[in-house]
């Protein structure tokens, strides 16, 4: 095991309540109200049914940890599982941008499902979730951009996320944790090809990210040892998923960065790839006074990864392959003015004024965008109006990143929307859900939670 690696796990051993700075623990709150409206706006929505009919098939009927989307309740595996998986389906859940990892979508499930089974405090469920996104922040950071371009980080590295944060839970001592690491990573997987065929891969991805990290953390408590260097070793995780890993990201400023703070909210409800052309897209259109209809020809400037990932997609099939597609997002932007989840499932396949202006659109890998990711996701876009104007917009930190973030009142009405979208929950029980979550330090235990 190397001085990294061993660094961090005592790192997450010691940490306690009282080193976490005040605004970091806000964010987490913050960060924790996100992920809950994003698990509660798929309710109903395919594939989410197919994984509440499995948990209710092969787990208990009732237990100590709640599924939101039905407002039933399973053991913790089954309710991790479920809440991960319908958290991270309306793409409206948390990234982090250098690690490109959703951090919330995985770690938030498994530690409130462990909580509420292991009688926890919200103290300890917010000390547990600052643990588990450190590292796996810092995790996905050491397996560097040649991981993503095949494996989905936030499947691969979010197994290890979920794990930290419930072992933190149960309080795990250094040689805990590393056993720990070596039991999640050993489950990691997770792989890019399904968004060739609109399959349904993300959602199954975060589930079982967040049920097997939670899995490896309860073996653990039982004593199941794991490998010593699941991320370093010869035949670890970095030697068989990435060809450029720096293990000193595993223990970059350890208790003074916090990177969890360094989280980016999305405002769109589309793949983050697509949201610093549509930020820059939206800036020139109205600079410019320009109407969808005035634009014959739209270029996006990218980086390497937007094209690995929405390069697979050209004409989607499904609403949810429509967010992984530029020209889509871009023309819910042009001709609507917005991306958000009512765009999306109303007009992404069926407008044809969107699907026009779909084909006007194109990426090309640009060195300047390509050379600041993942640290920094830029937008930059070259339009052609119908008159031949050539016109450039550009924007350096796209809306709801760390320098242009969203604000409590901003979280708040996202929260309503996305709630009112599914109609899981009616207005008066959103706001009853905001003001547990804003209260959340105060709770005894996490049982009546949602």
């Amino acid at each position: 095991m190397s001085q990294h690696t061993h660094a961090l796990t005592e790192f997450l051993a010691g940490l306690r309540y009282e080193q976490i700075p005040e605004p970091v623990l806000a964010r987490t709150e913050d960060l924790f109200l996100d992920w809950l409206g994003s698990a509660l706006a798929s309710a109903g929505s395919h594939p989410i049914p197919l994984f509440e009919r499995y948990a209710q098939e092969m787990g208990p009927a009732s237990g100590p940890s709640r599924i939101f989307v039905n407002r039933g309740s399973s053991s913790a595996y089954f309710a991790a599982l479920v809440n991960a998986a319908s958290s991270h389906l309306v793409e409206q859940d948390d990234l982090h941008n250098s690690s490109v990892l959703h951090p919330a979508t995985v770690v938030f499930p498994a530690a409130l499902a462990a909580a509420q089974h292991l009688g926890k405090s919200g103290r300890e469920l917010l000390v547990a979730s600052v643990a588990g996104y450190e590292a796996g922040i810092r995790i996905g950071e050491f397996l560097g951009r040649s991981h993503y371009r095949i494996f989905h980080t936030t499947a691969t590295v979010g197994t290890l996320a979920a794990a930290v944060a419930v072992g933190k839970l149960m309080d795990f001592d250094q040689q805990k944790f590393i056993h720990l690491l070596g039991s999640a990573g050993t489950q990691a997987a997770g792989l890019w090809e399904f968004l060739r065929d609109a399959a349904d891969s993300k959602q199954l991805h975060t589930a079982k990210a967040a049920a097997d990290g939670l899995l490896a953390a309860y073996l653990t408590r039982e004593g199941l040892t794991g490998a010593q260097n699941i991320l370093e070793g010869e035949q670890g995780m970095a030697a068989g998923m990435s060809t450029d890993s720096d293990p000193s990201k595993l223990s970059d400023r350890l208790g003074t960065r916090w990177a969890l703070a360094e989280t980016s909210f999305k405002y769109h409800a589309s793949c983050r790839h697509t949201h610093p052309a549509a930020d820059a897209l939206l800036e020139l259109m109205q600079r410019e006074g320009l109407r969808a209809e005035d634009i014959a020809q739209v270029t996006t400037r990218v980086h390497q990864g937007a094209i690995d990932v929405l390069g697979r997609v050209t004409v989607p099939q499904t609403v949810h392959q429509a967010k992984f597609s530029m020209g889509t997002v871009l023309g819910l932007i042009a001709v609507h003015g917005k991306a958000g989840l009512p765009e999306f499932h109303t007009l992404a396949l069926t407008d044809p004024a969107v699907a026009a202006f779909r084909d006007k659109v194109s990426m090309l890998l640009d060195p300047e965008v390509d050379g600041a990711y993942p640290a920094r996701w830029l937008g930059r876009v070259e339009v052609t109006t119908t008159d031949g104007r050539r016109l450039k917009g550009a924007i350096d930190e796209p809306k709801g990143d760390p320098g242009n973030t969203l604000n409590r009142d901003d979280l708040e009405d996202k929260f309503r929307r996305l709630v009112q979208f599914s109609n899981a929950r009616s207005a008066d029980e959103a706001g009853e859900l905001i003001e547990q979550v804003w209260r959340l330090r105060e709770a005894a235990d996490l049982s009546g939670l949602a």
